[in-house]
């Protein structure tokens, strides 16, 4: 989730708080609790003042108020009319949110609030003004019928709170490491598949019905381009070579098997695909390497090679990659099987 998601999130629940304290606003008009009605109204200049926090990007700010807002409107809510109206439930609310904006700002590189320490002053919180109208009693006495109802209310509230939260947790947690995934299996220069990717690819070919052949692809003379032209030009023929491998091997697993060499998996046998790595030599051949000034020319090798059926994955790239060193010592710019 990116800072834009979260600041409008961010919009969507502080418009939600202001529309509960309005609607409580009422509910304490109902209850005769003159201290909450009055408290009602700094309550709505505080998340009045939310919105302008989140416009200006403090969002920080505004974290910190909210948290020390709730438990204060919490306590003095249970203070006043007693824990079976079920204020004190927003603390359960609370903790997870608390320990989820931990994890989002740390995320986006923000400034954290300490959710132990915060979750650790709500529960003392909580606990005080439980003990205390538990022992004293409530200051104003409430209707057991209107204490049963809103404690449902709240209840609800609650629970849909904690629902909610949970559920988006576990989208970001499974959206991280779906990043992290990627990270592990993705080539970070060319965007191609990496050789962790591959062998796991490899090993999953070997069990599956039908034949499969790989080519080990290598960049001629990849040594004198970098002293030649420079490490970056080095670089942008890579990228650019495996562009046109993706693109002409779309319907194949592509990947950089190690500095300037490619291995391709692809379905069928050489005579299969042959024609494909063929087509893919001379598209790079033809293709116009303009770096700056320069004008690069670059040719690759393959090697292709069937799987038997019975040779170990690294067999199985061996006999590519044997094939690969032939069509080097024969002249380079070939392909070889």
């Amino acid at each position: 989730m990116d800072f834009t998601r979260i600041r409008r999130f961010t919009y969507i629940i502080n418009s939600v708080i202001l529309f509960l304290v309005i609607a409580l606003a009422g509910f304490f008009f109902l209850c005769k609790a003159s201290i909450l009605i009055w408290f009602s109204i700094p309550t709505l200049l505080v998340y009045i003042l939310g919105y302008v926090l989140i416009f200006k990007d403090r969002l920080a700010i505004y974290v910190r108020l909210v948290y020390f807002w709730i438990t204060f409107y919490m306590c003095l809510c249970t203070f006043c009319l007693g824990y079976k109206i079920g204020f004190h439930l927003y603390c359960f609310s609370m903790i997870p949110i608390i320990f989820y904006t931990e994890y989002m700002a740390d995320k986006l590189g923000r400034t954290k609030v300490n959710a132990f320490v915060a979750s650790s002053i709500i529960a003392i919180c909580y606990l005080l003004s439980t003990g205390y109208t538990a022992f004293k009693g409530p200051v104003y006495p409430v209707d057991n019928s209107i204490a049963g109802a809103f404690w449902t209310f709240n209840s609800v509230i609650v629970i849909a709170f904690l629902v909610f939260y949970s559920r988006l947790m576990l989208s970001l947690i499974g959206d991280y490491e779906n990043q992290l995934k990627q990270t592990a299996l993705i080539d970070r220069l060319t965007g191609l598949y990496n050789r962790h990717y591959m062998v796991g690819r490899l090993e999953s070919a070997t069990k599956e019905n039908g034949p499969h052949s790989v080519a080990m692809i290598d960049i001629d003379d990849f040594k004198k381009i970098n002293d030649r032209y420079g490490h970056n030009a080095g670089d942008y023929v890579l990228v650019n070579v495996a562009r046109i491998l993706k693109d002409i091997c779309r319907d194949s697993k592509v990947s950089r098997w190690g500095g300037e060499e490619f291995l391709i998996l692809t379905s069928g046998t050489i005579t299969d695909n042959s024609a494909l790595i063929e087509k893919l030599r001379a598209s790079i051949e033809k293709e116009d390497f303009a770096f700056g000034e320069d004008h690069i020319k670059v040719t690759i090798t393959a090697g292709l090679a069937d799987y038997s059926g019975n040779d170990s994955i690294d067999r199985w790239v061996n006999v590519a990659d044997e094939n690969l060193y032939k069509g080097k010592k024969t002249g380079k710019n070939k392909v070889v099987y």
